[in-house]
């Protein structure tokens, strides 16, 4: 926990971040939370208010604003839409820090962070155990992908949730160095879904860099991006981390560090140098260099390694696909055009926009475990908007929107594959 003035220092520059609102609600039009329970508690402007007077809450209910504050996807979509230009995630990331800061992390989550999370060698092995024992769990079930997937054995639970991979990516891969033809390294953070949920991902990726000459860097020994940790206030185990993979990855050995994780993108270009002001000078100074060198991989390969859209983009034959946009990839990057240039770069689809493309689809990491039903709700017109599209595969850049979808479309009865931007691409090499 922080001593009072470390926290009184942290209020007071909240508090000056909260000015800027107007309290116009903007934020309730594209709030997908509000959209479900309607209550103002649920949305920016109503979380802002409860911020003015944080400190007084705070001592007054702790929990109360601790439950009002988790009840966010943190997608971004209001900060996206502010005409003020509000922070709101900056200020809900700093709230939750206060709040675990003075009230301390729950003994679930401090087992989870500190004792997992914040240990990545562990965290690994851990998860390496956990693979066989979850077939006591779940049965198996398809994915209409050829993925594996399974549904609790749990009466009153029936959900759809990716398996363990049987062997994780970085595992199955070990460590990489390569130069490739092109004069460009790349280096590779892979993310913890895709090492150990969705390991074709980071294959095709590494397949992507590889046929357009790209070097490859990656250490098998990486850890998280510290995303979960720091969207629970937990910046003791967020910086932890950052120092670990600021060992493993130094931005002097490759020109740019790639991710196909929407979410490890965002943090570590936005929320590294935000957050590491409690790092060495030397610490923040690579921090800041690494974020600057950060790319969605298909920003790197459209912008960088010059993909072109090739027939597939004018195709009348193949597979109809469409587009989910991941909220940190759009609303917090701004990168939309490269994924649809990967995508149509393959003619064996043919390219069609859903409506509402970019809108939230629910899952918000610990979101989906702790408020299921709203996150399902939400979940649901995502999913009803991809089956209007009249597609068979639906492609994004985010192992948990993928995640997300694929158990919505399930409840919904679709047939219909989720797949990564950079699978399609790398179909077509």
């Amino acid at each position: 926990m922080y001593d009072m003035k470390r926290l009184a220092d942290l209020v007071k520059s909240l508090e000056d971040q909260l000015v800027v609102c107007m309290r116009c609600g903007m934020c309730q039009a594209v709030c997908p939370v509000f959209a479900e329970t309607g209550r103002e508690a649920d949305v920016a402007r109503g979380k802002l208010a409860l911020l003015d007077g944080l400190i007084q809450e705070m001592f007054k209910d702790p929990e109360g604003v601790r439950e009002r504050l988790s009840r966010c996807l943190l997608c971004g979509s209001c900060a996206a839409n502010c005409p003020s230009g509000v922070k709101v995630l900056d200020i809900f990331f700093k709230a939750r820090t206060i709040l675990t800061g003075y009230m301390g992390l729950s003994p679930v989550k401090k087992v989870v962070f500190r004792g997992m999370l914040a240990q990545p060698k562990f965290f690994d092995g851990l998860l390496r155990l956990a693979a066989p024992l979850q077939k006591l769990l779940f049965v198996p079930s398809d994915d209409f992908s050829g993925l594996s997937c399974a549904r609790f054995t749990i009466p009153g639970l029936d959900r759809r949730l990716k398996s363990f991979a049987p062997v994780p990516f970085r595992e199955s891969v070990g460590e990489v160095r390569t130069n490739g033809g092109s004069g460009l390294k790349a280096a590779f953070f892979v993310g913890c879904m895709i090492d150990k949920m969705y390991p074709n991902i980071g294959h095709a990726a590494v397949k992507a860099l590889e046929h357009n000459g790209i070097g490859i860097f990656m250490p098998r020994e990486q850890g998280c991006c510290g995303i979960p940790a720091l969207a629970s206030g937990d910046v003791e185990t967020f910086r932890r981390l950052v120092r670990y993979n600021l060992e493993r990855f130094r931005p002097d050995e490759f020109d740019f560090l790639v991710t196909a994780c929407a979410t490890c993108t965002s943090t570590i270009r936005k929320l590294w140098p935000q957050f590491a002001d409690q790092l060495s000078g030397e610490e923040n100074s690579l921090v800041k260099e690494l974020a600057e060198k950060t790319l969605d991989i298909s920003q790197f390969l459209v912008d960088r390694a010059h993909i072109a859209a090739g027939e597939g983009e004018v195709s009348r034959e193949g597979s109809l696909l469409t587009y989910h946009d991941p909220c940190h990839l759009k609303k917090s990057l701004g990168v939309a055009a490269q994924p649809r240039t990967l995508i149509r770069s393959n003619p064996r689809y043919v390219f069609r926009e859903m409506k509402e493309a970019d809108r939230c689809c629910g899952c918000g990491g610990s979101f989906n475990m702790q408020y299921y039903s709203i996150s399902a709700s939400i979940g649901r017109r995502k999913a009803e908007t991809i089956i209007e599209s009249g597609c068979s595969t639906v492609a994004t850049s985010c192992p948990a929107c993928m995640f997300q979808m694929t158990d919505m479309l399930a409840r919904e009865g679709a047939r219909i594959a989720v797949k990564h931007a950079i699978e399609i691409y790398a179909e077509s090499l």
